[in-house]
Parts: C-alpha cells; structure tokens; sequence
C-alpha cells in the first residue's frame, strides 16, 4: 500500500508541476499588452492600453474601491487612483461614496462604461472562438467548470470567508 501511495504522490508531483507551467503560460500571455492591445482593436473602441484592466473589473466587481482593485489587478493603489480617475474623467466610471463607510469612494460603470465593456465582451467572443474552433464542446464544458471550480478554491484559500 506504501508502494502505492509513493507511485501516486510522484504522479500529483508531476501533474501539479505540469499545471504550474500551464498556469505560468497562461498568465505569461494574459499579461502581455499585445493581448490587450489586440481586444482594444478587435472591439474598435478608444482606450488607453493602461485603463482596460481596471475598467473591465469595475464592470465585473463594483461597485469597488481603488484599494480592492488596485490589489486584485497587482498595481499599486496611487496608480489604480490615477487611472480611474482618468476613466471617470472619460465619463467610462463615476465615484461614489461606500454605504458602509462613506470615507470610501468607489468606482461603478457607467452607461457609457457599459457599453464600451460590452464592445470588450463581443470582441473577446470573436477572438475566443478562434482558440476554440477545433474544441468540442464537452471539452470546452469541463475547461471552464473546471477553471471556475479551480478560481473558487483558490479564492476561498486566500480570502477565506469571515464569520
């Protein structure tokens, strides 16, 4: 049974290793600005390479503070505050004061916001189906129920829940 266990161990070594160096491909090409760059132009919209990021999450996440965003797109607050400020100035978010704490502004889309992440969303189909054309779509099924099961667990690890 401890010759078992040993052969099974290596094998999720191995396995883990292998879905480190996937997960380090995978953040390598979401992390260039060429990827972005390219769903800008795909979209045909006006925006600055810099601002994407933190107006895609405020559409996905906010109403949110600069402090959350800043931690979940890995910039520093000081420049997350710029910029949106910049994306308010270009009518894309507006600030408001946080319900529970109105010493704390957050960030919401706009209408105009909404529509230009909308623009971002199509494009990303577009681009998405060219990944994905030879997939089937079992395959394509598990990959995303996987990947959120993934996300899930990871997130419950690192911000595990109060209470």
């Amino acid at each position: 049974m401890s010759d078992q266990k040993y052969v099974q161990d290596a094998h999720n070594r191995e396995q883990l290793r292998s879905l480190h160096g996937a997960l380090i491909s995978l953040v390598g090409v979401m992390n260039r600005p060429q990827g972005d760059e390219a769903l800008i132009r795909e979209a045909g919209i006006k925006l600055d390479r810099a601002l994407f990021p933190p107006l895609v999450l405020i559409e996905r996440l906010g109403p949110i503070g600069v402090v959350e965003l800043a931690d979940r797109i890995g910039r520093d607050y000081t420049t997350l505050s710029r910029q949106v400020a910049k994306l308010e100035s270009l009518g894309l978010v507006s600030r408001r004061p946080q319900p529970g704490d109105r010493r704390v502004r957050e960030s919401v889309i706009t209408e105009e916001g909404s529509a230009m992440t909308a623009m971002i969303d199509a494009a990303r189909l577009r681009m998405a189906g060219q990944v994905f054309a030879d997939w089937d779509a079992r395959d394509f099924d598990d990959l995303v129920r996987l990947m959120r099961k993934f996300a899930d667990a990871l997130e419950a690890r690192v911000d595990p829940p109060s209470g």
